[in-house]
């Protein structure tokens, strides 16, 4: 697809209900970069590359792409339940 101007991008990039990820080819490096920051709703933006992996950055989607994240800091607290135990000790 197309499309001949920036108004056009975000809103055809937003218009999907899936947002695991959005890619952007671009001349323009720091207005793709602000584009990609400020206004694509979706879990991962790439501009001028492809998808990678990497397991200190962390990884999903949002809108009907799931909820959550995967690795990185980010994701292995979607794998902790944090819980609270009291104790009364007794030091007599």
């Amino acid at each position: 697809m197309l499309v001949i101007n920036e108004e056009s991008v975000i809103k055809v990039a937003n218009g999907f209900v899936f947002g695991l990820d959005a890619s952007r080819y671009t001349q323009n490096i720091k207005k793709g970069n602000n584009i990609a920051r400020e206004e694509i709703q979706a879990g991962c933006c790439l501009i001028d590359t492809y998808v990678y992996s990497d397991p200190c950055l962390p990884f999903g989607g949002i809108k009907e792409s799931g909820y959550g994240r995967e690795l990185s800091y980010y994701g292995i607290k979607e794998f902790v339940h944090i819980k609270t135990v009291y104790v009364k000790l007794d030091f007599d």
